[in-house]
């Protein structure tokens, strides 16, 4: 018989806080209220190895996700973080060795959208599912739902300073509205949004994505014909948002929407801008609870 070389004493004695398997790809179906959907997932999953333990045993990761996630095929899960944590806690019952576990999924996503013209398109989204589990009696678990959305920022800063040389060549450019959208450069922006949900509350990604969006200068379609692209941009120029707007907008709207979440709930929004007339890009982010939030 072989050695259970997994289970032998490593030289190096140190515990290990995350190991597993990366990128294992399964269709999974999710039953909402108004709908059910096939989303194609890419799964991430770990548990912590002790020190007296020389590795993990990947097949077993591997088992989990496969007869867990392939039943959501036959019967449809409520939600993507409600398949995390199920594999979460599966994954403590297949590893006794360990004591925590952790689950990821992003995947791919569409809605319907329709944009101020009338045009109704799929427009791709990202969502992203995280669940954790730390054995104890009970077992101690956390989730979160959040998305990537792909969208659009003007910069404020280059359009005060055109706005500035403009007044000075022709006076007359003082007399209109303050708001008037000048030229100024773009960014396509894309902005992750994770949120705890915690036990008793049902959040739907639609509604994150919602939020994302309104906090950019303009969404942004697949499809537009030239004078909808003409009305876009001058939209988007008429919200003018640095990366660090996005941030603190997204927040705010946190704020309002989830009014009734608890103060211990984990907000985090990551924001970067791909700049237009720079090789680098602007990135800004923040996460912290509802309740420093609302302090």
């Amino acid at each position: 018989m072989a050695r259970d070389v997994q289970n032998e004493r490593p030289a190096n004695s140190f515990r290990l806080t995350k190991v597993g398997v990366r990128g294992v790809a399964k269709p999974v179906q999710v039953r909402r209220p108004a709908r059910t959907v096939t989303l194609p997932t890419m799964f991430d999953v770990f548990v912590d190895v002790p020190a007296s333990q020389r590795g993990s045993h990947l097949s077993r990761h591997l088992e989990v996700i496969g007869e867990i996630v392939d039943d959501s095929v036959r019967r449809p899960v409520p939600s993507l973080e409600d398949l995390c944590h199920t594999i979460a806690t599966a994954l403590l019952d297949r590893h006794e060795y360990a004591s925590t576990s952790e689950v990821w999924a992003r995947a791919d996503y569409f809605l319907e959208r329709t944009s101020p013209w009338g045009r109704r398109s799929l427009e791709p989204y990202r969502l992203v599912a995280k669940a954790t589990a730390k054995r104890g009696r009970p077992v101690t678990m956390h989730k979160a739902i959040g998305v990537e959305v792909v969208g659009m920022t003007a910069c404020p800063c280059a359009m005060e300073t055109i706005r500035s040389e403009l007044e000075q060549r022709s006076p007359d450019i003082r007399k209109l509205p303050k708001d008037f959208p000048i030229i100024t450069h773009n960014q396509r922006n894309r902005t992750t949004l994770m949120l705890d949900e915690p036990q008793g509350f049902d959040l739907e990604a639609d509604d994150l994505v919602e939020i994302v969006e309104d906090s950019l200068s303009s969404p942004t379609y697949e499809l537009l014909k030239r004078p909808e692209e003409a009305r876009l941009v001058e939209a988007a120029h008429r919200k003018p948002r640095f990366v660090e707007d996005v941030v603190r907008e997204v927040l705010a709207r946190i704020l309002k929407r989830y009014a009734k979440l608890p103060d211990s709930v984990i907000v985090s929004v990551k924001s970067e801008s791909e700049e237009s007339i720079h090789k680098h890009n602007a990135f800004a982010e923040r996460t912290t609870t509802l309740g420093e939030l609302r302090a």
